[in-house]
């Protein structure tokens, strides 16, 4: 694991939102969250990208609810969207100030 999160940090793709406007973009910093994560360093992990897990567990939701079909499972993976939206627009804001 440890050659291939190596391999993810020398790897990582730019950011073109920050290139060229000069600011982070809404989604900088996943990146280096997802390898933090893998490293097992959870704490790290959501103080560098608060909306990583929320949207994992959003996609996780969402693929159940393919197969499995949940009863009002729309509904519990519309209210996780809103929730992980809104974490990401406000660390957006906090990394802007």
């Amino acid at each position: 694991m440890l050659q291939f999160t190596s391999w993810l940090e020398n790897n990582m793709l730019p950011c073109l939102y920050k290139q060229i406007l000069g600011i982070s973009c809404p989604g900088c910093g996943i990146q280096r969250s997802i390898i933090e994560l893998l490293n097992g360093n959870l704490i790290a992990s959501i103080k560098m990208y608060p909306a990583l897990l929320p949207i994992f567990i959003t996609l996780c939701i969402s693929g159940s609810h393919f197969f499995f079909k949940f009863n009002r499972g729309d509904v519990v993976i519309k209210y996780f969207l809103i929730f992980s939206s809104a974490i990401v627009v406000i660390n957006f804001f906090y990394k802007l100030f």
